[in-house]
């Protein structure tokens, strides 16, 4: 039986650690690598090529969400099954959206995990039953509206926005340039119908982009 690599990518050595005990249990599966951030997650995707990717999506510096969309942007077949702490609906929706294949919360049953893991090699996408519940109350209560009809880009954006970051920061994160991010920025604005930045922070801790501390 051949073994499937995956690389795994999570800023807390101890998650990693984690991560690598449960998937060397599984047969026909094996660790192939580990990041840290986006960029190591880019450049161990193109140095090791593997067949699945586990990825966090709140990362220091750029998050999971962008690192999805730039390595499906290099490769397109990339199998990427979030793994996160995370239960937003709004995370899990643009995480899809930019490539994902999966979406499991860390309160999840492991196997679950696993179950996705397996599913991204067949081709299928598992959502963990709890983000499925978040989907379905949001949609109901109308809390994300107007997030949907931001891109990938723009909701990478908004996050380091409500972080925070200066253009400038976000540019070079983003490798993009600072007028760029001013655009967006503006953009992002009237597409949400916000007027202030306070108001960006507010809406980002709201749909869950931003974790309240």
């Amino acid at each position: 039986m051949k073994d499937y690599s995956v690389i795994i990518v999570d800023d807390h050595p101890v998650v990693r650690e984690g991560y690598r005990r449960l998937i060397d249990l599984q047969p026909g599966l094996k660790i192939a690598g580990e990041a840290e951030d986006a960029r190591a997650a880019y450049a161990q995707f193109r140095a090791l090529r593997p067949d699945v990717v586990v990825m966090d999506v709140t990362l220091p510096g750029a998050s999971g969400i962008e690192a999805i969309r730039h390595i499906r942007q290099y490769d397109d077949s990339a199998r990427i099954v979030v793994f996160t702490m995370h239960l937003s609906a709004a995370f899990a929706l643009k995480a899809v959206q930019a490539g994902a294949m999966g979406y499991i919360t860390k309160s999840s049953d492991p196997r679950l995990l696993v179950e996705a893991i397996f599913g991204a090699l067949r081709g299928q996408t598992v959502i963990s039953p709890d983000v499925i519940e978040a989907i379905a109350r949001d949609r109901i209560s109308g809390i994300g509206t107007g997030l949907t009809d931001l891109s990938p880009r723009q909701t990478e954006i908004l996050c380091l926005l409500a972080r925070g970051w200066s253009a400038e920061r976000i540019a070079g994160e983003l490798s993009i340039s600072p007028k760029t991010v001013r655009n967006n920025h503006y953009q992002i604005k009237s597409i949400l119908g916000l007027e202030t930045d306070a108001q960006l922070v507010w809406f980002a801790l709201e749909t869950g982009l931003l974790p309240a501390i």
